[in-house]
């Protein structure tokens, strides 16, 4: 009988093979109490095995290939920093000299200790952090345990279950899909080089790094299963569906056949989309269409370029302030990486974000964590920076520094105020007048703001006056103005892009840009979503933001369109009760 599994799609394509169940080490964890003569060999297993898994994601860093997308040395250096956090382990320590736990219990015990302080975070992207402490703890419980990690085992491409006999003689010819609680960043970066084609996970969601790492690698994968890892047996057939975010149990021979199909179909649309690299992203009327890309880290630039993007227009700049232990990045780091990052685009534009956390996000111990009820609305982005100027001004002089060197725009996020607008045009003047006075050379910059608050939105003509371009952040968009949260379960269903309030502030807001000649664009979700590229064209949008991933596919459905014939669509579209029914009716 065919079990179907829902969960997130993450990435896309199909895969089809045998299961390969790992569950979680936690749940095995002994619970004893120790004598007290035994405490310090207690704390010192853990001391042990958390050196061993430094060492492991150490040795995986220096070894990591090029090609493997720099969200994962991110996500490692997260995990790095978590191994050296000194709360984590003097909680530990607690748990075992005044509780008497055994190693294992202590760790699952300050796991979820602290694991309540970020079910309790309000943005989605810092709450899904939890994964990675928890992986960090697994991890270290399986060193305890005398366990490798879940690919290490590997030997000429196998893993542990065939080793263990689960697959049959023949098993070096049967394709195989992972089905695991979570997958650590340290397991993905293995995973190009195993034998897994695809992957489900119980634990995730679009933010997770098993979602990014999953979208920048072209793996189909589902996260946020729940029970997957209970509901499948060892050696079961499976077909992950990364685009309806299912797992089919078991399949019939008739579905299996129809998803082989749609397998060969997919390997034939992605070597289609290879050849339009180097293809002009010009629609079938004329219209230029500006397609670029949204990194993290300096070495993005790499995939941005191989995908054929004509600039960046959103760096991340917040990664690399994460996990940086109460330690922020100075002048000179931010103003090493933005030069990589401007070399890496080879003469091509440079879009960098200012950094824009919340209130609860840990990167200094400044901002108090219990007067933020609601973190999302409280003292985040652009609101942090100012209330933060001297981490500000070190940011803001970096960035003009390295306008020296090339083409950099400036995006500030989240503002709402023309109160911010002016602060934040004193605090570029501060910047300056500092270099002055140090005699550093720095360059001009365009200077822009993230569109991703209604407010901002509804005076879009107001901000174009202190603005050079507006970027519009849709992520932020809809959830602010439809007042939910897209990570929380109970009301998911009701994050909406289609919703009519939503598409009235999009397109009012490029129609304000197009009037005053100002250049928009769109660097949230909907930019690299196929299904909006030609509601997006025909509101007048000629500029994307995207993952690299996603600019192949966004540029064929613009080489096959025609502006002139979307602009009226787009209207009706605009104006209708039901725009996603009106979106069926494409020209």
């Amino acid at each position: 009988m065919t079990i179907s599994i829902h969960g997130i799609g993450v990435g896309r394509g199909v895969a089809i093979g045998r299961a390969v169940v790992i569950a979680s080490s936690r749940s095995d964890v002994g619970h004893y109490f120790i004598e007290p003569e035994q405490v310090e060999a207690e704390i010192a297993r853990v001391h042990a095995a958390r050196d061993d898994v430094v060492q492991e994601i150490q040795l995986l860093l220096a070894t990591m290939p090029k090609e493997m997308p720099g969200e994962l040395a991110a996500l490692l250096e997260v995990h790095m920093m978590l191994l050296q956090d000194d709360e984590i382990f003097s909680g530990v320590r607690y748990w075992i000299a005044d509780r008497l736990y055994n190693a294992g219990w202590a760790l699952s015990t300050q796991f979820e200790r602290l694991a309540r302080q970020f079910d309790e975070m309000e943005d989605p992207y810092l709450r899904e952090r939890k994964l990675d402490l928890e992986q960090v703890i697994e991890r270290i419980i399986k060193r305890i345990q005398g366990q490798q990690t879940l690919l290490a085992v590997q030997e000429s491409g196998r893993h542990e279950a065939s080793e263990a006999g689960l697959l049959g003689e023949d098993a070096t010819d049967v394709p195989l899909v992972l089905v695991a609680h979570d997958l650590s960043p340290s397991d993905m970066l293995q995973f190009r080089q195993s034998v897994f084609k695809g992957f489900v996970t119980d634990v995730g969601g679009k933010t997770s790094h098993t979602a990014i790492v999953a979208r920048s690698m072209g793996i189909p994968a589902v996260v946020g299963a729940r029970t997957a890892s209970q509901l499948v047996r060892q050696d079961d057939w499976v077909i992950i569906d990364g685009d309806a975010g299912v797992m089919l149990v078991n399949p019939s021979t008739i579905t299996l056949d129809e998803y082989r199909f749609r397998q060969r179909q997919d390997a034939l649309d992605r070597s289609r989309l290879l050849r339009l690299v180097n293809t002009p992203a010009v629609t079938l009327d004329g219209e230029k269409i500006e397609l670029l890309a949204n990194i993290e880290l300096p070495k993005d630039t790499e995939a941005a370029l191989a995908a054929g993007a004509v600039g960046v227009g959103l760096f991340r700049s917040e990664f690399l302030f994460m996990g940086r232990n109460h330690h922020l990045p100075g002048e000179e780091e931010q103003y090493q990486a933005y030069v990589r990052a401007l070399e890496g685009m080879r003469g091509l534009p440079l879009t960098i974000r200012t950094i824009d956390v919340g209130a609860d996000k840990p990167l200094n111990d400044s901002v108090p964590d219990a007067a933020h009820l609601n973190p999302a609305l409280g003292m985040r982005a652009i609101r942090w920076s100012l209330a933060e100027p001297a981490m500000f001004l070190t940011q803001l002089r970096a960035i003009l520094r390295a306008a020296a060197s090339g083409r950099i725009h400036v995006l500030i996020p989240m503002l709402a105020h023309v109160s911010e607008i002016r602060q934040t045009l004193q605090m570029l003047d501060t910047a300056r007048s500092q270099l002055d006075a140090r005699g550093v050379a720095y360059g001009e910059v365009d200077l822009g703001a993230m569109i991703e608050v209604p407010a901002a939105a509804l005076t879009a003509r107001l901000f174009l006056k202190y603005f050079d371009f507006l970027s519009i952040g849709t992520n932020d968009l809809i959830q602010y103005t439809l007042a939910i949260d897209r990570a929380d379960e109970s009301v998911a269903h009701l994050y909406d892009p289609m919703h009519p309030a939503v598409l009235q502030l999009l397109a009012d807001t490029i129609r304000a840009a197009r009037d005053m000649g100002k250049p928009v664009s769109v660097c949230g979700e909907m930019a690299g979503d196929t299904a909006f590229t030609k509601l997006l064209l025909g509101l007048g949008l000629r500029s994307f933001s995207m993952h690299p991933a996603q600019i192949l596919a966004v540029k064929q459905e613009i080489v096959r369109s025609d502006t002139s014939k979307l602009v009226d669509w787009a209207q009706q579209v605009l104006q209708s009760e039901d725009p996603a029914a009106a979106m069926a009716q494409k020209p």
